[in-house]
């Protein structure tokens, strides 16, 4: 049992400490990619610490899938391990903002030392580059959407945590499956007022499940609703 409770606790944790990783990029990095490349330069420390905190949310979901996967397993197999399938996929598509990110550096600093000597073309590949960066992340909340919707309905059937909680995760990753590909067509903008379909399940990731994981932990049953 006091294995069951460091996991819950753990889980609880990361799930806080990737979110809040996620808004510190989103809210305070991600803005400055749409100044200009000649910006970006005076920008640089900010543009690592974006780096740095998408490599840790990238890391973190992995580690949050192995967790839960002996719990998630006793009840249903084929979802534990779809889950971290699913989120070990995110991971590799959300470490391309790394990339990007890096490559946002290398560009501008290579624009300086060339002297600005085409200024068009330089933008044009970062450009493309942050255009690749924001489908690369809506297609990993694509997949994390799908993975934890088959989460939180395992949740809301094993009762491992209050279903009201669990009914909070279906809702608020509904509305981030429907919302990865409204943005991507250009019917929404996530980064402005499209952004409150985020609200239910960053109250799920960053508050709910977090305090209820690390106070209460899970409540396990003998009781395996699916084996498979």
């Amino acid at each position: 049992m006091q294995a069951e409770k460091k996991i819950a606790r753990t889980v609880g944790l990361l799930f806080f400490i990737t979110m809040m990783q996620g808004m510190i990029d989103a809210y305070t990095v991600a803005p400055l990619l749409n100044t200009p490349l000649a910006n970006i330069g005076s920008n640089e420390i900010w543009i690592f610490i974006g780096a740095f905190c998408i490599l840790l949310m990238s890391i973190g979901v992995v580690f949050i899938a192995i967790f839960l996967y002996p719990i998630l397993a006793r009840y249903n197999k084929f979802v534990a391990l779809t889950y971290v399938s699913f989120r070990v996929m995110e991971c590799l598509l959300l470490i391309t903002g790394v990339v990007v990110y890096l490559l946002l550096i290398a560009l501008s600093r290579e624009y300086f030392i060339e002297g600005s000597p085409d200024s068009s073309y330089f933008q044009a590949i970062s450009n493309l580059a942050i255009e690749a960066r924001y489908g690369f992340y809506h297609v990993a909340m694509f997949i994390l959407a799908i993975a934890s919707l088959m989460l939180c309905y395992l949740f809301y059937q094993t009762k491992l945590i209050p279903r009201s909680i669990s009914i909070l995760g279906l809702v608020g990753y509904a509305l981030l499956l429907l919302s990865a590909p409204l943005d991507l067509l250009g019917i929404i903008d996530t980064t402005a007022a499209g952004g409150i379909l985020y609200a239910p399940g960053a109250i799920f990731e960053l508050i709910l499940l977090p305090i209820w994981l690390i106070t209460k932990g899970f409540n396990l049953t003998e009781k395996r609703v699916y084996d498979t």
